[in-house]
């Protein structure tokens, strides 16, 4: 086995290799930590680490031997103080090594049949639900205003939590990085004074969330069971299972995965979807 080492060692891909594989496990730990206590650690470790360096180039070798005893047993203290976080994550990686064929398929996609079918079972029973999903704006200031979850998304749960005269039912439900972050949230209601009166409190925070961030919402009525999305400053209201599908895909698909310039099928698609969104949003 010496001579392969040998011969790769002296190979400038095997250096590029291991640099690429090192910045992308860092990438996956700040994404993993967002949003999470962890990422405060790492912004604290970020402090002692650069504090180190400096004090090592000025000279102060006090401070200097001070710090390193810190990254020295900070090590273990993390360990300690992080152990959730910790076997979350390793649970996380089992659970994506080897899940099985039925997880397979596009996180998204599942995410759109959960919320369609909840959502269709919900209106035909005027159960109240408001559900808002995550986008690139984080939404832990609202998350930590409820009661912590951290779950699968199942269309049977998301009907679970808004059965009425349940201890969940009131507020929101907040869907992060394809997992159920804490429901019972609350959000922050709109003062425009735009909205139509005859739309509750549901669709003011719907609003209200939409004007502060980028997150998707669900709302469905529990006095109509109409279902409604709201995505920005636009309100889309009286879905049908078609248009609610529409919509889904729109948001949840197309704008978060890269665009294919030279596929002319999804070019026709854009243009169908953003004509329909003017004629169907409103301000």
């Amino acid at each position: 086995m010496e001579w392969i080492h040998q011969v790769l060692a002296d190979k400038p891909i095997v250096h590029l290799l291991d640099i690429l594989i090192v910045w992308y496990l860092i990438y996956r730990l700040l994404m993993y930590a967002r949003g999470t206590r962890a990422m405060n650690l790492l912004k604290g470790v970020a402090i002692i680490i650069a504090a180190k360096f400096l004090s090592a180039i000025i000279g102060l070798q006090t401070i200097d031997w001070f710090l390193g005893q810190i990254i020295s047993w900070g090590v273990i203290a993390s360990i300690i103080l992080f152990q959730p976080e910790l076997r979350k994550a390793l649970e996380s990686l089992g659970r994506n090594l080897f899940r099985n064929r039925k997880d397979m398929r596009n996180p998204s996609e599942k995410l759109i049949d959960d919320l369609e079918k909840s959502a269709l079972y919900m209106s035909k029973r005027k159960i109240g639900a408001l559900i808002s999903i995550e986008g690139n704006e984080s939404l832990n200031q609202y998350i930590q205003s409820g009661l912590p979850l951290d779950s699968e998304i199942t269309n049977q749960l998301l009907i679970n939590i808004f059965i009425p005269n349940t201890p969940l039912h009131d507020g929101a439900v907040i869907i992060s990085n394809y997992r159920i972050s804490a429901a019972a949230c609350y959000l922050p209601l709109s003062e425009s004074s735009l909205i139509p009166k005859e739309l509750g409190t549901r669709h003011r925070a719907a609003i209200g969330l939409g004007e502060v961030t980028d997150a998707l919402t669900l709302i469905v009525s529990e006095e109509t069971g109409g279902i409604s999305l709201v995505k920005g400053d636009h309100l889309h209201r009286n879905l049908s299972a078609t248009d609610l599908h529409m919509y889904l895909v729109q948001y949840l698909i197309e704008e978060t995965d890269e665009p294919d310039k030279d596929n002319k099928v999804m070019k026709l698609l854009r243009a169908y979807f953003s004509t329909n969104f003017r004629q169907g949003g409103e301000r």
